[in-house]
Order: C-alpha cells, then structure tokens, then sequence
C-alpha cells in the first residue's frame, strides 16, 4: 500500500548517506521514527532490527508474516520479534511492498546462485559481521545474524510457490519510514551485490533520517 510521509526531511534531527557496500547501525529510541530512503532507485537495503535492551530479541519473519496474514511489507504492517512483541510499525511507503523471503547475499549463496568465481565477492553479510565486530557497545556477535528483511527488493512468489528475483519496483526518491515501538538497534546493509537484476546491476547509495 501506498501512503505518503507527513515528515519533512529538513527536519530530520539525524541524517546519514550509506554507500553500497557499507553498513549502517544505530540505536533509536521507542517513539523515533526512522526512514530509509532509496536514492537512486532499486536499491536493495538490507536491514536486521533488535531489542536495544536484549538484542536476542530480534525481528522475526515467521512471527510477522502470521500476525499480518502476507509475506510482502508495506504500510501498517507492524514487525514482530521472536517474542512476538511489536518491534516498529511501517507508517510511511512509497515503494508499495518489500521482502521478507530472499534472504540475505553471502559467499556460500554467491556460489550457489551465480558462480563459483563469485564467492569472494562482498556480501551483505560480510557487512553484517564488520558491523558487530566494529560496534561491541551493542553486544552483539555473528550469532545475532539472523533473517533479514529487503527493504526495496522484488522476489516474487510464483503459482508453484517458488521464488524469483526479478528486476526492483523502486525508483529514485522513494523510501519506507517505520516507527519504534520499542527501543530499538537498527543494522542496515546497502546491499553490494552486483550479480542480481533487483538493482539494475549497479548498487547504489540509501539515505538513514531519523526524527524525534
């Protein structure tokens, strides 16, 4: 569903430009409101959502595509953790639907997915794993990599239940905005991946604004 923001971005009290191939992470507080914005289109943005008091508490696909009946996100959706609390609420989507499914880009589904040769490419993970061992104040380790959600990303399910990666419905400017309904760490891989037609081919850089 499309729903447009009430937030103006020049109000914003925290802003941030997020190369591809970089990650993001950052605390915000219950109340805050956070937007990832896709600069230039088709952008994937891979994103992991933990308690900031106990980041074993974390978003869950499984618990949030149950309690809203649909494996797509859009605008109010709430995500749920694996202790099926709300973590945030999508309030704002101009992209119409995001992932839930696709997983993560790593070495071992580099080789998997395209080729032998491509598993040393850079990977979302890869970004995930320097952000935890960069970032110990948030007490994290590898262990805490779990199922992620991609923001802007396009994987069809087909009628025979399989899944396809097919080429993004996003564009440039358009963003999702979710509200914290706890406190809440906030971990972001703007996706590297060069081999997977959502993009384009050509990874591009997201914007982080946080309000309030």
């Amino acid at each position: 569903m499309i729903k447009e923001s009430l937030l103006s971005s020049s109000q914003a009290s925290f802003r941030e430009i997020v190369l591809a191939g970089d990650y993001f992470i950052r605390s915000i507080s219950k109340g805050q409101t956070v937007r990832i914005l896709d600069l230039e289109g088709n952008q994937a943005a891979d994103t992991l959502f933990y308690s900031a008091e106990d980041p074993t508490e974390r978003y869950s696909a499984m618990d949030t595509i149950r309690e809203q009946g649909n494996v797509y996100l859009s605008a109010g959706t709430v995500l749920m953790s694996n202790e099926c609390n709300p973590m945030l609420e999508i309030i704002a989507d101009t992209c119409g639907r995001h992932d839930t499914l696709g997983g993560a880009c790593a070495t071992e589904s580099n080789t998997v997915r395209y080729a032998l040769e491509k598993k040393c490419m850079h990977a979302c993970r890869d970004s995930w794993m320097l952000a935890v061992a960069e970032n110990e104040q948030f007490n994290m380790s590898k262990r805490d990599i779990t199922h992620n959600i991609n923001f802007f990303m396009n994987v069809p399910v087909t009628p025979e239940g399989e899944l396809t990666f097919e080429d993004g419905i996003s564009a440039a400017g358009k963003y999702v905005e979710l509200e914290a309904k706890m406190d809440v760490i906030v971990l972001v891989s703007n996706c590297p991946q060069l081999n997977n037609p959502c993009n384009g081919y050509n990874p591009t850089p997201i914007e982080m604004l946080i309000w309030g």
